[in-house]
């Protein structure tokens, strides 16, 4: 700050920042490098002016001042530039002479960012240590020493179904009746969750869909990734890679027309349908685009203006109810496509959730049910719904798999589970431990997003900048002066890493339990935690 600005109760000091810019004048050649790539403009060169006293071993001569004038980095005081930590300046510093560090003092920030009556968005993940699926235990280990047990000895698959599994009776009465019955998708059971062509910029998402390709195409790992709402490339919609993707519609249609308008052209089918009523991280809030993000591209598959802000349009007028929205939705959607597709819905964890599930299950139609629970969300998530709002999703999916094992249908209706998995690096642990519980398979979003791509949001807030279009990576921005930083190819890459090695892991754990043949869904038995109150929730064994 000048030394001649007035100090008014809004003034802030470096000090009173969550991160601090290190900036070392003996190493600093000024080449501008770190201010040319800040994404949020934290940094500035500044003219910093320095008082010099010299003195002489003449004890007679007087001491002369003098004052010196050096050119700078500086770090600014304004919360509308505030520091993200994410060390951008750093990287490409060629004589390491900056460096953010986090302050010794609490966030004394958040008290200031509500200025003209915003409250504080972000987009990143809620501030909490660790969650119950990182203290569960594989404990149910088989003494037999079959190869077909051992992972590293012997090769087999991991699949699972999404679509409505009827018995073979109820199939043959079903084709009897109607003519036809419910479509299921062999797939592999981590999928590549929601996050949509808007929320991610071009190049992450092309590289995304490069990676699953990839997979399919000549590893013969059946992935599936979500396009998340809003649409998508047209290209994509009428290529034959579409087989390889769930398409999302939110319960608005946003986005609908471009899709129905590339139904006749469409090469193949898409994998499934994805109906969206509500995200883990802002249960009831629906998502938010901001307008930094929706460019012409964006604005035109969305059929909107550019330069707008896109919050989830509420549920269509013509559905006055969840059980008439769900039916309604999942029929429309199944005869657009010729009754070829599964389509399910997906819903935030929350206590209703169960009320949706027995609604599904009288639904013939319904292919499955996505819970996003309360850790889940990369998007413009507002802090006090990512913090106070939701459900975890262990209990969550564990209460959707008794109920439906309380009226016979757990081998009949899949369920889907995300929201933090993999939060703390655990993925292939915490997925075992969800499929047990029940889930058919899990969603992952910010994973992805942080070993395809580097993503460095963190728990401790991080960077986290990805609702505003200003991620130093490139990841989850629509400016092309910062998603040219990411190389599409680079991603593809990362993303057949993450797959084969989670593919690896998750054997590791399954293959001792005996079920080396298909996935060990709702095999709670093998689970076990140290925690009295969750073994009694979740109902599985108490161990010390």
């Amino acid at each position: 700050m000048p030394s001649n600005a007035a100090i008014t109760p809004s003034t802030l000091s470096v000090k009173d920042f969550a991160w601090q810019i290190l900036w070392n004048k003996e190493k600093c050649t000024l080449c501008g490098q770190c201010t040319a790539v800040c994404p949020v403009h934290a940094i500035e060169l500044g003219v910093f002016r320095k008082r010099v006293v010299e003195t002489s071993l003449n004890l007679s001569e007087k001491s002369s001042a003098f004052y010196k004038v050096y050119n700078g980095i500086r770090q600014r005081t304004d919360p509308a530039y505030a520091c993200i930590g994410c060390a951008t300046c750093t990287m490409v510093c060629p004589n390491d002479a900056i460096i953010p560090m986090k302050t010794d003092e609490t966030d004394k920030l958040k008290f200031h960012v509500n200025r003209g009556g915003t409250p504080r968005s972000r987009g990143g993940r809620r501030n909490v240590s660790e969650g119950i699926l990182d203290q569960i235990k594989f404990i149910r280990i088989s003494m037999l020493t079959d190869p077909a047990l051992d992972a590293g000895r012997h090769e087999f698959e991991l699949r699972t179904l999404l679509g409505r599994v009827l018995a073979p009776e109820e199939q043959l009465k079903a084709l009897q009746t109607n003519g036809w019955i419910p479509p299921v998708r062999e797939i592999y059971p981590l999928i590549i969750g929601a996050m949509s062509f808007g929320a991610l910029s071009p190049p992450m998402w092309e590289g995304l869909q490069m990676g699953v390709a990839y997979l399919n195409e000549e590893l013969k790992m059946p992935v599936r990734m979500c396009t998340g709402e809003g649409g998508c490339p047209p290209r994509l919609l009428r290529s034959r890679f579409l087989k390889y993707v769930i398409l999302q519609i939110a319960s608005g249609y946003f986005g609908w027309d471009e899709i129905i308008h590339a139904i006749p052209e469409m090469k193949v089918d898409p994998c499934a349908i994805e109906i969206k009523y509500g995200q883990g991280a802002k249960p009831g809030d629906g998502g938010l685009l901001m307008w930094y993000k929706v460019n012409e591209l964006i604005a035109a598959i969305r059929g909107v203006p550019a330069g707008v802000s896109l919050p989830s349009p509420p549920t269509h007028q013509t559905k006055y109810s969840i059980e008439e929205s769900v039916a309604k939705m999942i029929q429309s959607m199944y005869m657009a496509w010729g009754f070829r597709v599964p389509v399910y819905p997906k819903i935030s964890g929350t206590s209703t959730a169960m009320a949706v599930l027995n609604n599904l299950s009288r639904n013939p139609y319904a292919a499955g049910l996505t819970i996003d629970g309360e850790d889940g969300g990369t998007g413009a998530a507002y802090n006090v719904s990512m913090n106070h709002m939701g459900h975890p999703i262990a209990t969550n999916i564990r209460d959707a798999y008794t109920t439906l094992c309380a009226i016979g249908m757990q081998n009949e209706i899949p369920l889907f589970a995300g929201g933090g998995i993999g939060k703390n690096g655990n993925l292939a642990a915490n997925a075992a431990a969800l499929i047990m519980l029940g889930a058919s398979g899990v969603h992952i979003g910010k994973y992805i997003m942080q070993a395809a791509a580097g993503c460095v949001g963190s728990e401790s807030d991080r960077c986290n900048v990805c609702n505003i279009g200003q991620c130093p990576k490139g990841i989850t921005s629509q400016d092309p002066r910062l998603y040219r930083r990411l190389d599409m190819e680079k991603v593809a890459e990362r993303v057949v890493d993450v797959y084969l090695s989670f593919d690896t892991e998750l054997k590791k754990i399954v293959a001792p339990l005996g079920r080396s043949t298909s996935l060990p869904i709702g095999m709670s038995d093998a689970l076990g935690i140290s925690d009295h109150a969750a073994a009694q929730r979740l109902a599985i064994k108490y161990v010390v």
